[in-house]
């Protein structure tokens, strides 16, 4: 099995070595094509108005000047020689991926590009512990239990529309109880934050970043598992039709397009 690795946390991330040690579990046909500088927040980003460029540290090993997504495309397309991966796995991302958080992961999208593309793909995060004065990740939890979960992944199957989105809870591997299917949660909390700084020139800047603030999720959510401990598996897809609204507004805009109501005549005599 030939996989492709990804990241949005940069080549010189630890959890990217955490996934390559994962993979290596796996297979020995692996390569990695990474972001050169971090991409958090990067989502499906693509670069289109800069050249990409791509520094090879070894035969397997590239960073780019990119998106995880342009890593993703420029992998399939140039990079790897050879046969197609089979299988792109991006991560491990240092902090949880979940909830409407998933829309703004560069982790999540690099594996969403290896699905266009036609290939099994997996995001795996690693949540965090936040203290007074320290964040911890438990690397470890992730590099114990991701070789089991992706094999039995790949034994069952999922459908070629989907993306396995895996977040592991912020506690070491003994105390992991359970791996939970879970569905895409919704917070019920706010938890970005912009500050407001000045620099040493009187300038003002900002910066953006989230809180700690958990939310209470309901049960079945991936929220709910990786807050109790559990290592949430959620199947993801990009269609965001919302359905119902579809239904509902077929009965007042199917048919011919309103037509516009014509515009009054105007009461000022014309100017000289």
């Amino acid at each position: 099995m030939r996989i492709l690795l990804t990241n949005d946390d940069g080549i010189h991330a630890p959890g990217l070595q955490s996934l390559e040690r994962i993979a290596a579990a796996l297979s020995d046909d692996v390569w990695v094509v990474a972001p050169e500088y971090e991409q958090s927040g990067a989502s499906r980003a693509l670069t289109l108005a800069d050249p990409l460029r791509v520094r090879k540290i070894d035969a397997r090993r590239f960073a780019v000047e990119g998106t995880p997504t342009d890593c993703v495309a420029l992998a399939f397309q140039e990079l790897v020689e050879g046969a197609r991966p089979d299988l792109v796995l991006s991560g491990v991302n240092r902090g949880q991926n979940l909830a409407e958080d998933v829309t703004l992961s560069g982790t999540v999208a690099g594996a969403i590009e290896g699905m266009v593309l036609g290939v099994p793909a997996i995001a795996l995060s690693q949540a965090m512990t936040y203290f007074a004065d320290e964040v911890v990740a438990h690397w470890e939890t992730a590099e114990h239990f991701a070789p089991g979960i992706i094999r039995r992944l790949l034994e069952v199957g999922w459908p070629s529309d989907v993306v396995m989105n895996v977040n592991f809870p912020p506690i070491p591997p003994e105390r992991v109880d359970a791996v939970e299917v879970t569905r895409q949660g919704f917070r019920d909390s706010h938890l970005r934050r912009i500050e407001k700084r000045t620099d040493l020139r009187g300038r003002d800047y900002y910066w953006t970043g989230f809180t700690a603030k958990p939310s209470n999720p309901p049960e079945g959510t991936d929220l709910k598992a990786v807050y109790e401990g559990r290592i949430s598996v959620t199947p993801l897809h990009i269609d965001l039709t919302h359905n119902a609204t579809v239904a509902a507004l077929k009965g007042v805009l199917g048919g011919a397009p309103p037509k516009l109501a014509p515009k009054p005549e105007s009461s000022q005599e014309p100017g000289l």
